[in-house]
């Protein structure tokens, strides 16, 4: 086209000036403002590129189909080269940091269904280096009230079973093959619906009775009442030997002996912090904890919530705990992933052209924030979606073929 050509000569004229004037420094800078200038002024002004235009002008919106989302089977056809034959020609010493340390293993629950998380000995997925110990787990969490600011788009694979946390619970546990389940006691938190002990004790009771994997009872965050509902709660899951938490810098005196009482696991949870998380711990210990009782809970933030911050927390513990023989940090990590990204504005947003499929949306959201707190050390995720769970697996599985 003529106004293409036109356009390319003025360009070829420009640079050309630019070249022979660029012969000392000063001068080229000068003359390189002054062909900017001009390039400018003969696109925008003369109007030189000619975009072909419809009757009326409209940003180009596509309106997203539903998007449905499926996880397939992957199978991998390239056989695995291990790293030592890939890095045949490298010294071992240049790309292997062998550690001395291993992160504890923690058992939850008892008999056949108990799950172990902890016992790497490397960071994540560098199995070059060692073992990972055990699998990452995933737990689905349910709650003791019928949720009010689920989505539909999340709500309607468990609307049916809302009204009963135990049957909720089976659902899960039979029909999204839950490895673990978590229970939040949300109903009782002060600042929501303040329910009391007997609330918390009859939920607990029936799904303690509906279903046989490792249940972890997560109270409110609100450090007097946890301390009253946990003390009456561990006894009916003593002997289930079940996670009881969050264990605070508030309370853990009298939860560290409660758990101690019945043997139970804690979930050990402050604020975003490697010596926060550090001091926990050894104050636990110092009161007769035995730290493979101890799961360290970090606090994570969700995808665009600052999760490069929690990741870089998470990291620091784990090479602190492997490459520097930090005792005090040699605990595996629970990552509560599942309130953390559907509490997020994106998720609750509805289908729409910019934002697109808000199914979709919530499912990545979830399934990128496990991902990455999966690389950053998690061993034990708390997650809600079904279909983020199945991306995260099959995702775990690829990492892990060897």
């Amino acid at each position: 086209m003529q106004n293409e050509k036109e356009l390319l000569k003025i360009l070829i004229d420009i640079l050309s000036d630019l070249k022979s004037s660029l012969k000392s420094i000063s001068e080229g800078i000068k003359n390189l403002e002054e062909g900017i200038e001009k390039l400018e002024t003969e696109i925008f002004s003369k109007k030189l590129l000619i975009i072909e235009k419809k009757e009326e002008e409209k940003p180009l919106i596509v309106k997203p189909e539903k998007v449905k989302i499926e996880v397939p089977k992957i199978e991998i056809k390239t056989k695995y080269r291990p790293l030592s034959e890939r890095a045949k020609n490298i010294p071992e010493n240049l790309y292997k940091d062998i550690s001395t340390e291993k992160i504890r293993e923690v058992v939850i629950g008892k008999g056949e269904k108990a799950i172990k998380i902890g016992g790497e000995n490397i960071l994540p997925f560098y199995f070059f280096e060692g073992s990972m110990g055990n699998e990452i787990k995933i737990a689905m969490e349910i709650l003791d009230v019928k949720p009010e600011e689920w989505p539909q788009s999340l709500a309607k694979y468990f609307s049916d079973v809302f009204h009963d946390p135990a049957l909720w619970a089976k659902k899960c546990v039979e029909v999204y093959k839950a490895e673990a389940i978590c229970l939040y006691l949300q109903g009782t938190d002060p600042n929501y619906l303040d329910l009391d002990v007997n609330h918390a004790k009859e939920v607990v009771k029936k799904v303690r009775d509906a279903i046989e994997v490792p249940l972890i009872i997560w109270g409110s965050g609100n450090s007097e009442k946890d301390v009253e509902i946990l003390k009456e709660v561990a006894e009916l899951i003593g002997e289930r030997g079940a996670v009881i938490g969050p264990v605070l810098d508030t309370n853990y005196r009298t939860l560290g002996a409660i758990a101690m009482g019945y043997n139970l696991p804690i979930i050990a949870s402050t604020p975003i912090d490697v010596n926060l998380a550090k001091q926990l711990n050894i104050l636990l210990e110092n009161m007769g904890v035995p730290l493979d009782k101890i799961i360290i809970d970090p606090s994570i933030g969700a995808l665009g919530y600052g999760i490069e911050y929690a990741y870089s927390v998470m990291e620091r513990i784990r090479i602190a705990a492997l490459y520097y023989k930090d005792t005090a940090l040699q605990s595996p990590f629970v990552c509560a992933i599942g309130r953390e990204v559907w509490g997020t504005k994106e998720v609750q947003l509805p289908t729409d052209e910019i934002f697109g499929d808000q199914e979709g949306r919530g499912i990545l959201m979830e399934a990128i924030t496990a991902v990455v707190l999966a690389l950053a050390g998690g061993n034990l995720l708390i997650m809600r979606h079904p279909k983020a769970i199945e991306l995260c697996k099959s995702f775990f599985n690829i990492l892990s073929m060897s």
